[in-house]
């Protein structure tokens, strides 16, 4: 049975530099598209009551209130249920973040990036420094106790000093949950044929992420994921299940979905949504083979990392007589550790995780 539900909102006011997902500035699209998701909803989801609901982006922040309610009340869940939106620091006031808390969601996750405001223009974000610290106040304000804050290390002009002053700034806040994020320029965004000056080098981004950990975990952040940092109690339960390789559903243009061992993804433009929801761009039925390379893909970005007790019974192997060579490889490059369950990256094997994992696809 899904637990689980994404739910991409593919709209947005203006495209940062470094942002390759999947995203327009097709506002007038929004009516036509938030029929075609209700329709989509109706035809898949098969009623669960759900553990965790997840907007995301896009900018899910551009709908209205009535606009977010309209989609959940199709959806069923608890007051024990994870409902997350990500939103974008100069769309939300008092009253917009208390009709959201009034509706059932419970969690907040805001684009912040970085707090110095010269870098913010430079990758095109449309909000400054005091909008976010004005937006997570409003956001406590009206009632939320479990707000999360995207930072990115890494950016064009960005020192060390500066990047670990944003946490600090951010741990200021009184917020529950962080997500450090590497800059990456990849094929689709506006650096990759526009390359920014004075970029961190690769030692120098590594430098930043290791002294990152520490500074969070001197503060109570307990690391639970390579990018994910929170507050005992804190995690987000959504993530959470992608990192289980727990199935899930995705509804919307470019969302992803695991269901019934079927991995998918929808359209990923929202005019060929519009002509079609119902049927998926892609559909894959995964091997037992290929579930198991999923199991260790995702297990080792988590902290705790595999559990090859559960993965010997769930996939009926010896994991360790399976994977001898690469498990006697990377423990002794420090890049793997034995823990009492399994097998976690330690902190350089983070920096190389890309590396590590390919070693263990057949």
């Amino acid at each position: 049975m899904v637990k689980s539900c994404y739910i991409h909102i593919p709209f947005c006011k203006s495209k940062c530099n470094y942002c390759s997902f999947v995203s327009f500035n097709k506002l007038d699209l929004k009516k036509d598209y938030l029929k075609m998701l209700a329709k989509e909803i109706n035809n898949f989801y098969d009623g669960e009551i759900l553990n965790t609901i997840y907007l995301g982006g896009g900018t899910p922040s551009v709908l209205s209130v009535s606009e977010i309610e309209n989609i959940l009340r199709i959806l069923k869940f608890n007051d024990k249920s994870e409902v997350t939106i990500e939103v974008n620091p100069d769309d939300a006031d008092y009253g917009y973040f208390r009709g959201l808390y009034d509706l059932g969601v419970n969690r907040i996750s805001l684009g912040c990036q970085t707090f110095k405001d010269s870098i913010l223009e430079l990758i095109n974000r449309r909000h400054n420094a005091g909008q976010v610290i004005d937006c997570v106040k409003k956001a406590q304000d009206a009632g939320f106790d479990n707000i999360s804050l995207d930072l990115i290390y890494g950016l064009p002009n960005q020192t060390a000093e500066m990047f670990y002053s944003d946490i600090s700034t951010a741990l200021n806040l009184g917020i529950q949950h962080i997500s450090l994020y590497g800059l990456k320029i990849e094929q689709g965004c506006y650096f990759y044929n526009n390359m920014p000056q004075n970029l961190p080098d690769d030692d120098m981004q590594a430098d930043m992420y290791l002294n990152a950990v520490k500074i969070l975990e001197e503060n109570k952040f307990e690391q639970y994921e390579v990018s994910n940092f929170s507050l005992k109690g804190f995690k987000s339960r959504h993530n959470s299940a992608y990192w289980n390789n727990e199935e899930y559903y995705g509804f919307g243009v470019a969302a992803h979905g695991y269901k019934n061992g079927v991995r998918y993804s929808n359209k990923d433009t929202i005019e060929s949504y519009l002509e079609d929801c119902f049927n998926h761009k892609e559909s894959k039925f995964l091997t037992e083979q290929e579930k198991l390379e999923e199991e260790i893909f995702l297990g080792l970005r988590k902290k705790e990392g595999i559990d090859i007790f559960m993965i010997n019974s769930k996939y009926n192997i010896d994991f360790e007589s399976k994977y001898h060579s690469v498990l006697q490889k990377y423990e002794n490059l420090n890049l793997l550790q034995k823990t009492t369950n399994g097998y976690a990256l330690t902190l350089q094997g983070v920096l190389v995780s890309n590396v590590v994992l390919a070693d263990f696809l057949e």
